[in-house]
């Protein structure tokens, strides 16, 4: 089941009017159903400016997905002149049940709860999505861990399709390769600490866990703090932080006026700052971790 959901509609509604607005969408959902239909979709139905599409086969469905936003950055570049509207997609896979020309089951709402969680331009796939998958599409594929979904008792394991980043992923795997046979140490890293425990997190490195269970690289001992609570990783140039947990957690950048707050969601790191585990930062009390992100190049 594929679920598509355009962004940037609402603010397309304030600019150009009801009117004009109402033709574009239209426009823009109707061509992601020819282009989906032609990669051998059915189209379910069309939800405003949305589309629901039933596969047969997941890894047409992911190839064709991943293509949505170029089909509509041709569309506003060719024929409706404008800027282009943004797309977001979830996917998931099982049993349903056709009836009178709709669909329903747990890959439904699985592919709608999806989508929801998505950002403009990203494809969301479910566990039963990635495992029907070969292995060089899995490639393509970025994990997130658990996600909390609507309507769904526990959380379930996510992946982010990243197709456009495969070619940038894999110029910097040779060119990380060329510097360890040059003996060269990459220059980017981040630094962590808390308390007696300080830790360097490099590119390939591969991800860094945080959490109260015996299996965190990063442990921190404390019962506001999750088992698994969150996870550092290196995705290609950006060092970034990803939400696991039941209490969330908040990055304070320095010199920022505000934290930014996580619940189940990921935060780009940078400069230097500060990551509160479990509860808000006017907690005098919280759990912290002092964070630099280093870039030498």
């Amino acid at each position: 089941m594929v679920f598509a959901d355009l962004t940037g509609s609402t603010g397309l509604f304030e600019s150009a009017g009801n009117v004009v607005a109402t033709q574009i969408v239209t426009r823009c959902t109707h061509v992601l159903g020819r282009h989906l239909a032609a990669a051998g979709g059915d189209v379910v139905k069309f939800l405003g400016d949305g589309v629901l599409v039933l596969f047969d086969d997941p890894i047409a469905a992911v190839q064709a997905t991943a293509r949505m936003q170029d089909v509509l950055q041709e569309l506003a570049t060719v024929e409706l002149r404008c800027a282009p509207l943004g797309v977001k997609t979830g996917i998931d896979r099982g049993a349903v049940v056709e009836y009178d020309g709709d669909c329903y089951g747990d890959p439904v709402n699985v592919a709608a709860r999806l989508c929801d969680r998505a950002q403009a331009g990203e494809v969301l796939i479910g566990e039963p999505v990635f495992g029907s998958l070969p292995e060089g599409l899995r490639l393509a594929c970025h994990s997130l861990d658990r996600i909390t979904l609507k309507g769904k008792a526990e959380p379930l394991r996510v992946w982010r399709v990243d197709f456009a980043r495969t070619a940038e992923t894999t110029l910097a795997s040779l060119l990380d390769y060329r510097e360890l046979l040059d003996g060269v140490r990459p220059l980017q890293r981040i630094d962590l600490g808390r308390l007696d425990q300080h830790i360097e997190l490099h590119p390939g490195d591969g991800p860094l866990i945080i959490g109260r269970g015996e299996g965190a690289g990063f442990a921190v001992d404390d019962p506001r703090v999750s088992r698994r609570h969150a996870r550092i990783e290196w995705a290609g140039e950006q060092c970034v932080l990803t939400d696991f947990s039941s209490n969330g957690s908040w990055v304070h950048f320095s010199g920022a006026a505000a934290p930014v707050q996580l619940r189940r969601e990921r935060c780009t790191l940078h400069g230097e700052g500060e990551i509160f585990l479990g509860t808000a930062p006017d907690d005098f009390t919280a759990p912290t971790l002092g964070f630099r992100v280093i870039d030498e190049r």
